[in-house]
């Protein structure tokens, strides 16, 4: 087994092992997220509860209460905007994974004699190579969609 095989098995290993590292963190914040969305609901519930009971209370106090309901509602945007994030980076990794599977795939098509591959073998290394291209496409588009939300953010 030569050793670039063995680099290049090496190095497919430790890219699945960081994707797989970086998926579980981005699982982690999204539950994060889902759980502070939850108390900030529970949050503007009460403070929406006391505003409707303006009546009672002094107008200072229901001011304190409007600025505290819009700063939760412009704290849900914000998680909201780090949730969208964070879907894009699933859909980037998912992406990442399977070009590195096709990847895998067309090397070992490719470190094939020429005279040892069956038509079969050459129609399923195109195909791998489409599929591959039209991964590549699909990240592209993410990442451009990144980009866009980050100037339109500027």
């Amino acid at each position: 087994y030569p050793t670039w095989k063995r680099t290049l098995a090496r190095r497919a290993r430790e890219s699945q092992v960081k994707r797989f590292c970086r998926a579980q963190a981005i699982q982690r914040r999204l539950e994060e997220i889902e759980v502070t969305f939850r108390e900030l609901e529970q949050q503007g519930i009460k403070l929406e509860k006391l505003l409707r009971a303006e009546n009672e209370s002094p107008a200072d106090q229901q001011t304190q209460w409007t600025n505290q309901l819009l700063y939760l509602v412009q704290k849900k945007n914000n998680l909201m905007t780090e949730e969208s994030d964070l879907m894009i980076a699933v859909q980037e990794l998912k992406l990442e994974e399977q070009q590195c599977q096709l990847d895998q795939k067309l090397r070992s098509y490719m470190n094939k004699e020429e005279t040892l591959k069956t038509p079969e073998d050459e129609k399923a290394e195109q195909e791998i190579l489409k599929q591959l291209v039209e991964v590549v496409n699909k990240r592209n588009v993410l990442i451009q969609m990144q980009e866009e939300k980050r100037l339109s953010e500027l």
